[in-house]
């Protein structure tokens, strides 16, 4: 049990440069939404769809680095895929609608939080300050419910929040 936790623990410091790049590629999304005001929900659309697919690939390759013969981390693996996949929804369907926008991004919010939780829970033992990860998590719960709650208002919110 103990050399399991130790290989855990070496997988995560060997990997933290893929952790650290889907943080960036956030921060990225955030600057590039704040220094262009004028830009429209399409336009939010396509960002946020380049931003979904790119921190679902980062998730995928952080969850597939595993050693060969260890587990992989599940919790990653579906995060991964449902981030790609709301990615290339924003891509097919350029024309949706402000109100789809944002219930296509709480439920990303939701799932995605959700997932965040069960990440640092199981390894709550393994890594220091889960509870950031499961802060965030829980956040982004919050974020996705009250969206859902307040669609009309949430729109126009998401634009200056991000």
């Amino acid at each position: 049990m103990n050399e399991a936790k130790t290989q855990n623990s070496n997988t995560l410091a060997h990997n933290w440069w893929m952790l650290a790049l889907r943080g960036l590629v956030a921060i990225i999304f955030g600057v590039l939404a704040f220094v262009l005001p004028g830009m429209t929900l399409l336009t939010l659309l396509f960002l946020f769809g380049a931003y979904a697919i790119v921190n679902g690939v980062l998730a995928l390759v952080h969850a597939f680095s595993a050693p060969k013969g260890y587990p992989r981390f599940g919790a990653l693996m579906v995060t991964g895929i449902i981030s790609i996949a709301a990615g290339v929804l924003a891509f097919i369907w350029p024309g949706i609608t402000a109100l789809s926008l944002v219930l296509l991004i709480a439920a990303w919010a939701i799932v995605n939080g959700v997932f965040e939780i069960a990440t640092a829970i199981r390894l709550r033992r393994v890594i220091a300050h889960e509870w950031l990860l499961a802060l965030a998590g829980v956040l982004s719960v919050l974020l996705g419910i009250v969206m859902l709650l307040q669609p009309g208002v949430g729109a126009l919110a998401l634009v200056w929040w991000i």
